[in-house]
């Protein structure tokens, strides 16, 4: 209370602050000494048994320090802390007041760590009290119960010396009927960050905000011309909405001087809401999806809060880096992948945000970092590696923290983000209590880093959670604005932080991949993932030489190969089997739709036939650049075309099927197996084959007599008309000679040409009605010798049976 009364009629320059904090450690220096000097007797332990009681006892009240405003304070504010304290011991605390109180000013990061870790009370390190008047006190605090407290002190009050971070201590302090003295009873700590006017050299610092999320999309499209897009579930209409997750980074981040940094997939996905799309629910029914206004109000306040602002884009997909070059680079093919990822999301992020991306970094999980994670993220374009300061640690003790940018060799910079910094926001922020201590832990580091040398301008890059939740984000801006507003730093983006001149002295060695942290290692994607990943892209590259529009297929199938590959999945390796366990069995589905019918076995009665085959296309578009062959198993017993084999080109118009018919020529009876399989036009095998067996049968008897009766009736009946019309013609001419007086006497010549006729006697009369039945029949014609005879042999009449009936 003196002390206070003392100091509230002095100046509040920062020198006059320093002579009091010097003339009081004088003051206290000789009772100190004389403190050291006393003899160990009762009364010098009961003075320490009494601090250690009150250090000890500092824990039966939780003090919960809730708000802290302004964050960043300067001479003439006010600053407002607010809060609760609850009684957790069982006597009641009674005589009790909620108290500010300011430490030594700390000289590194190392202590405000230390100070970070404290817990309960410690005398002569948490510092007194400021100012009587500044406290809240309660009459009593009833075991288990709870009450707020809210205290405001000038900032000038709070006695801080030269620019630096203060421990500030939030104490409540009371006596109990077990310990009927004042105490301190609970206390928080938080820091106070202090630097009212401008640093002689500011810090540039870039803090990346991600916009990031889970896989949403499958490769599954409606069977429609718009090729209407299928998601997993709803979530992504959740985390977009006003509330949601990326809502909230949105919103949040469109007034910070950030760098966005985005993953391209999330920007389809959400272009795709908002026109038409479909939602899988449960049992994998499809409903249409309802968010196409909100999907559209996020792009339209995307894109106005990126303009003028860096965006990197991430590879589509935002794949596993990690995971790719430790399980992923053994499977020919996998790192073509990230190749295409990599082309496609510039191209991406242009059509939609209509600004230009940066796709230059590549940005592995938490920063870690090895040699075959460096080769695998600059393989596919990227020059420069978003690396954590973990991976790269500072091995010549160094006294303070050098700039990002560290040549690594190989014409490659790791852009080293701050693992102190970066990872202020990583735990629970939902309440307003662990938000505020990630805030004011944030911004003293921050200062500190600038105070390791005043002098020195440095480049700090941030690197915060990948995918933050709404608190995380919250908590993030808040920090942002307050250091935006300070006195010690400046933004930059992270390419101008990639270009700062590195520091000669930092650290440039890769750590071998023995370092690499194994809690990390053991979320990635098995060996196994990318193996099935390259066996579905074979599978699609083997289905889209058929299509007559490829893109159809090709487009929503790379991207869900891209997702497989995403980051996202670490930690959920059970949801990523699924997925790609889903995009494989819709590829082989589609496929199936290209197929050949089934045939029962075919029976041959006779020589020579011709066998038809059918493919069916239940496809939307037309397949073509495919064969068809049929090759016979027994081809001495059956040949196909003029071999054991014959092959034909196949094109099927969408939804349809199409019969191919094979000549087919037997040289012995009983059954020969064929198989009929389609290729493509590379000699690819495309789908299953099938095998059907033909049954070559003779001629029978009976059907021999069937032919030879209708021949004979044909014959005949031929016959019956000619001579008909012989005898009508004889009448007609008997008439006119008995008219006609003068060829009377040929009467009897005539009547032994009749008998003739009658007869059949004669050799011209024998052979006219055969000509004349072959005219009417298409009988052979024996003045044509040289006519072709039919290809094929008549048709059985035996019982089909379970055969079927060919076209010959």
């Amino acid at each position: 209370m003196a002390e206070a009364a003392d100091f509230q009629g002095m100046s509040s320059s920062p020198a006059r602050r320093w002579l009091r904090r010097t003339g009081a450690l004088l003051a206290g220096a000789p009772l100190l000494a004389g403190l050291l000097q006393l003899p160990a007797g009762p009364a010098a332990h009961a003075a320490v048994r009494g601090a250690a009681v009150e250090a000890g006892s500092s824990r039966a009240v939780t003090v919960s320090l809730d708000s802290l405003s302004p964050s960043v304070p300067t001479d003439g504010d006010t600053l407002t802390v607010s809060g609760t304290v609850t009684n957790n011991g069982r006597q009641a605390v009674t005589d009790a007041h909620v108290g500010l109180r300011v430490g030594q000013e700390l000289t590194s990061r190392a202590s405000i760590d230390s100070v970070a870790r404290r817990t309960g009370y410690l005398p002569g390190v948490d510092g007194t009290e400021v100012g009587g008047k500044y406290v809240e006190k309660f009459t009593q605090l009833a075991p288990g119960a709870t009450q707020e407290f809210s205290i405001s002190v000038p900032v000038k009050e709070l006695d801080l010396g030269s620019d630096g971070v203060y421990p500030l201590g939030v104490s409540l302090s009371g006596q109990t009927a077990a310990q009927p003295y004042e105490q301190v009873l609970g206390i928080q700590r938080t820091f106070l960050p202090w630097q009212p006017d401008d640093a002689a050299a500011k810090t540039q610092t870039t803090f990346l905000w991600p916009l990031v999320s889970d896989a949403h999309m499958t490769a599954e499209t409606l069977p429609d011309q718009q090729q209407t897009p299928v998601f997993q579930n709803d979530d992504l209409a959740k985390e977009i909405s006003p509330g949601g997750r990326l809502s909230q980074l949105l919103s949040q981040g469109s007034n910070l001087d950030v760098t966005w940094v985005i993953d391209p997939d999330l920007l389809a996905s959400v272009d795709a809401m908002a026109g038409s799309y479909s939602v899988k629910g449960d049992g994998d029914k499809v409903t249409a999806g309802k968010s196409q206004a909100v999907a559209k109000q996020w792009l339209a306040d995307l894109q106005k809060a990126v303009q003028n602002k860096e965006v990197v884009a991430l590879p589509y997909g935002d794949p596993d880096l990690a995971s790719l070059a430790h399980n992923g680079k053994n499977v020919t093919g996998s790192l073509s992948h990230l190749k295409d990822a990599t082309d496609v999301a510039a191209s991406t992020v242009e059509t939609i945000l209509h600004v230009k991306p940066d796709t230059d970094f590549a940005w592995p999980v938490d920063g870690a970092i090895d040699p075959s994670i460096i080769k695998v993220a600059t393989s596919a374009g990227a020059d420069k590696v978003i690396a954590g300061s973990d991976s790269l640690q500072e091995s010549r003790g160094l006294s303070y923290t050098p700039t990002a940018a560290r040549p690594i060799g190989g014409g490659t910079t790791a852009v080293v983000s701050d693992d102190g910094l970066s990872s202020a926001f990583d735990g629970d922020m939902t309440s307003a209590a662990s938000s505020t201590r990630a805030v004011q832990d944030f911004l003293a580091q921050s200062l500190m880093i600038n105070l390791e040398e005043p002098d020195k301008q440095r480049s700090i890059v941030v690197a915060p959670p990948r995918m933050p939740s709404s608190s995380q984000a919250q908590s993030m801006a808040e920090a942002l604005t307050a250091l935006q507003g300070g006195h010690w730093s400046e933004s930059a983006d992270l390419s101008a932080a990639a270009k700062a001149k590195p520091d000669p002295e930092a650290t440039t060695k890769v750590p071998a991949a023995s370092r690499y942290p194994s809690s990390l290692r053991r979320q990635e994607l098995p060996q196994s993932a990318f193996a099935q990943i390259e066996n579905t892209q074979d599978k699609l590259d083997s289905f889209k030489v058929i299509l007559t529009d490829p893109a159809r297929v090709v487009t929503p199938f790379g991207r869900a190969i891209d997702r497989a590959m995403s980051t996202s999945w670490r930690g959920h390796a059970s949801e990523a089997s699924d997925f790609r366990q889903g995009v494989e069995s819709y590829l082989d589905g589609l496929t199936d739709q290209v197929r050949l019918i089934e045939k029962s076995e075919t029976k041959l009665s006779g020589r020579s036939a011709t066998i038809p085959v059918t493919v069916q296309n239940n496809l939307m578009q037309g397949v073509d650049h495919l064969v068809l062959r049929l090759t016979s198993q027994q081809p001495t017993r059956l040949k196909i075309g003029n071999g054991p084999y014959f092959e034909q080109p196949i094109s099927v118009s969408g939804g349809h099927s199409q019969s191919v018919k094979f000549t087919t020529t037997a040289n012995a009876n009983g059954r020969a197996a064929v198989v009929a399989q389609l290729f493509t036009e590379d000699g690819q095998a495309y789908g299953p084959p099938i095998t059907f067996d033909v049954n070559v049968t003779e001629i029978t008897p009976t059907v021999m007599l069937v032919i030879a009766g209708g021949v004979l009736l044909l014959v005949l009946a031929g016959f019956r008309m000619y001579t008909q019309r012989k005898r009508l013609a004889a009448r007609q001419a008997e008439e006119e000679r008995q008219d006609d007086p003068q060829h009377a006497d040929d009467g009897g010549l005539n009547k032994a040409a009749d008998a003739a006729v009658d007869t059949g006697d004669t050799a011209g009369s024998a052979a006219a009605p055969a000509q004349e039945s072959g005219a009417e029949t298409g009988a052979d014609d024996p003045e044509h010798p040289s006519d072709p005879g039919p290809d094929t042999a008549p048709e059985s009449t035996d019982p089909s049976g379970t055969g079927e009936r060919v076209d010959r």
